[in-house]
């Protein structure tokens, strides 16, 4: 089984994954399984790395399943990008822990027979309150290389796939949920995926709410949900 959910900011919002809350939800993730989490993984943030960070990731690793993330705006690139880099499922993932992989930006994975396509990245609504360096990052965009690198896979693929996990929404898709979010470089690069890909569900984070839209996509923030994939 694939499981999804919404951010969890480092500790703030790990709590959704204890087994007594996914109890509540009706779901007991066990071995084999994957949890998803849709960007703002946010337990590789503190530029230096910090004994908490480390207990959680223990604890993530105690667990019986597979923890996955896309990267959102609230991540610490310069740590990120430096964790050991593999090839996993078809992709390219960093190692964060034995159990826990940072899914890259523009690749193609097969998990359980189904191929997912992956893209994080965001726009820091609150930036202007945030330090370069130690509490915001630019790399939180995509780059040049980062946008072509998704299309040649997109491409490879014959623009076919099961499933698309982002961390923002298409403009589109995050104008349904509230017009003050703006389109910039990353949600105008997501609608051109959107609008040139065929999928069966989307899945995405970032807005802090739970949504299910007609065509596919998925607003997550504090339910963990079955992936629905034909």
């Amino acid at each position: 089984m694939i499981y999804v959910t919404g951010d969890t900011h480092g500790n703030i919002d790990i709590g959704k994954l204890s087994r007594s809350n996914l109890l509540t939800q009706g779901i007991e993730p066990g071995e084999g399984d994957y949890l998803v989490i849709c960007g703002d993984f946010g337990l590789v943030f503190s530029p230096e790395g910090t004994a908490e960070e480390h207990w959680w990731l223990s604890w993530l690793d105690e667990k019986p399943w597979t923890t996955l993330f896309v990267d959102g705006n609230h991540e610490n690139f310069a740590r990120l990008n430096a964790l050991p880099e593999e090839r996993w499922h078809g992709g390219r993932v960093h190692r964060v822990s034995d159990r826990v992989l940072h899914l890259m930006r523009g690749q193609l994975f097969e998990i359980e027979g189904k191929r997912f396509f992956t893209f994080g990245g965001a726009m820091s609504h609150d930036r202007q309150f945030r330090r370069e360096g130690r509490s915001w990052w630019p790399e939180e965009m995509p780059s040049d290389d980062e946008m072509k690198r998704g299309q040649e896979t997109l491409d490879a693929c014959g623009r076919r796939v099961d499933c698309v996990l982002t961390h923002c929404a298409p403009t589109l898709v995050q104008g349904r949920i509230s017009p003050v979010f703006l389109p910039d470089r990353a949600t105008e690069y997501l609608q051109h995926v959107r609008d040139t890909t065929q999928f069966a569900h989307w899945y995405f984070g970032h807005y802090h709410v739970d949504a299910d839209f007609a065509d596919g996509f998925h607003a997550l923030y504090e339910r963990v949900i079955p992936l629905e994939l034909p």
